[in-house]
């Protein structure tokens, strides 16, 4: 099984163990409840599924270290984001949501098995092939995984591997080793401004904690 089956089925079924009562808690989005990240996770399937029907002839122009751009921490203000709230929260009940992102995500998960790797597609006016463009969600899926598991204890934790491949991806974007005192959910939460260093691990980071955070959309 490919780390984008792992993590994306991995996630999918941490949402589908959830009791109705998770859905009202905070996620690690700023701004989010876990309505709201599930909502925006069936989101991401159209787009996984759009993108994989859209070839294209061109030369690849991103992979998936570069298909991420270090964007500006979320503050929960922006247009889309309050988009989402408004779309979570129309669904009403719980079951409703869990039922589409397991429709819309199951077939996400199919297309990407049956994806040819070397097929260039294209999304957001680039190219790249399939391949990296599913390698890319890996990183994708994990801090999602992470957010959604946030605030609730019992909830199952994103694939060892997943964490390990997540952390390999945004070193590469930031262009900065990590100590490795670090552990891989570490460096994804304190790498992306999820939570702060603690003084340890700005001591351990030296010069480099100036540079935190590296926010990826």
């Amino acid at each position: 099984m490919d780390l984008f089956t792992r993590s994306w089925t991995a996630l999918l079924s941490a949402v589908a163990e959830l009791p109705d009562e998770d859905f009202a808690r905070p996620s690690g989005c700023a701004g989010w409840l876990v309505r709201d990240l599930v909502c925006h996770l069936v989101i991401d399937a159209q787009d996984v599924l759009i993108t994989l029907v859209t070839p294209t002839d061109a030369e690849p122009t991103r992979d998936a270290v570069t298909y991420w751009d270090i964007v500006e921490p979320p503050s929960g203000d922006d247009p889309l984001d309050a988009l989402i709230v408004r779309l979570a929260a129309a669904y009403e009940q719980p079951g409703l949501l869990t039922f589409h992102l397991d429709d819309v995500g199951s077939a996400a998960g199919r297309a990407a098995l049956l994806a040819d790797r070397g097929l260039r597609v294209t999304t957001q006016g680039q190219a790249l092939t399939a391949g990296d463009y599913l390698d890319a969600y890996v990183l994708e899926w994990t801090l999602h995984h992470l957010d959604l598991v946030a605030h609730l204890s019992g909830a199952a934790r994103p694939p060892a591997e997943s964490l390990a491949r997540s952390r390999e991806l945004l070193e590469k974007i930031a262009g900065l080793v990590f100590p490795p005192s670090f552990s891989d959910r570490d460096v994804l939460l304190v790498g992306t401004g999820r939570r702060q260093p603690t003084p340890a691990e700005r001591t351990a980071l030296g010069a480099s904690a100036a540079r935190l955070p590296f926010p990826v959309g």
